[in-house]
């Protein structure tokens, strides 16, 4: 039983509208699903992937209007890394970023890989990660856009970067509980702190790392827009799901136990630190109630929610993505 890599990251957004026009107009990814958040069916939940809506290319967001700003801090997942194919698409994506005036660093090594930081505009960290045909969990396949060449396209998720008070319970339950194993470190690049210890999972590579950076002197943070909610994890299939679900009750931690999200099947709990896991079943997927030519064209509901659509869609705000 092994957890292959990321699955997911939800992020909070208070303008969806604006949101979407950030990650599909400018950073080329594809809306896999418009759909509401499950546990409050006022919102909209939107999911961003690759072109076939694979697990560990999702990056989703909870629209939240009026949310507040989030305050920087411990407990947090402070970047969300995406990977492109290799250093090349680095120098377009900065090209790009100056073009369309987003704000972004220099090139810079990180775990011993190029990359690229940047934000959106929320202020949400991301980092541009190339792989450089380095082995490890296979990247997705890239959404055709027309201004952004295919072989620079976004295929994937990257490393999460942790950012903690006191590291060793989360590596605990890391290494302990989830069966992530220890792969290395890398200087901060943020002044004179301890170096950034790398973790990872199923066949490694920077699509199944966890990156934790001990910070005793920051404040705890204040999730707002911007900040990203939860990090997911891989569970293959139902039956591995069912295990992963015992496991935690062995180890007794609190959790919510199993959710049916209709398009995987979730296990939510908190670390040490406290910031949110989850873990997710690779199936069965997006295209479970779309095709998958016209997945997120649509407002999707899962058949336990079908039967309050009209209530539902009268409680929701227009939301027109162009």
């Amino acid at each position: 039983m092994e957890l292959l890599g990321l699955h997911h990251v939800s992020i909070l957004t208070g303008k969806a509208e604006k949101n979407y026009e950030f990650y599909t107009k400018i950073l080329g990814m594809r809306l896999v699903k418009k759909t509401v958040n499950q546990d409050n069916t006022e919102s909209y939940h939107l999911f961003y992937a690759d072109a076939e809506g694979t697990p560990g290319t999702e990056v989703t967001f909870f629209d939240i209007p009026h949310l507040g700003q989030t305050h920087r801090g411990t407990s947090d997942i402070s970047t969300v890394s995406l990977r492109v194919k290799n250093s090349d698409s680095l120098l377009f994506w900065k090209e790009r970023f100056n073009q369309f005036g987003v704000q972004h660093d220099e090139i810079q090594k990180r775990a011993n890989r190029d990359t690229l930081a940047f934000k959106d505009f929320e202020g949400t960290r991301l980092i541009l990660v190339a792989d450089n045909g380095e082995k490890g969990v296979r990247a997705g396949t890239p959404w055709k856009k027309v201004d952004i060449p295919l072989e620079h396209a976004i295929i994937g998720l990257g490393p999460v970067t942790l950012i903690v008070a006191i590291a060793e319970p989360t590596i605990g339950v890391l290494t302990e509980v989830m069966g992530f194993r220890f792969v290395g470190s890398y200087p901060s690049l943020e002044g004179d702190h301890p170096d950034l210890l790398i973790y990872a999972t199923g066949e490694g590579g920077s699509g199944a790392e966890v990156h934790i950076e001990t910070r005793p002197d920051l404040p705890k943070v204040r999730l707002g827009r911007g900040g990203v909610h939860h990090v997911a994890f891989r569970v293959p299939n139902e039956e591995e799901y069912d295990q992963w679900a015992k496991r935690l009750k062995e180890h007794r931690l609190p959790n919510s136990g199993k959710v049916e999200r209709y398009y995987f099947k979730a296990l939510y709990f908190r670390e040490p630190n406290g910031i949110l896991f989850e873990l997710s079943t690779d199936t069965p997927g997006f295209a479970t109630d779309e095709p998958k030519e016209t997945m997120g064209e649509k407002l999707a509901l899962p058949p336990f929610l079908e039967p309050k659509r009209n209530e539902i869609e009268e409680k929701l705000r227009p939301l027109i993505l162009k």
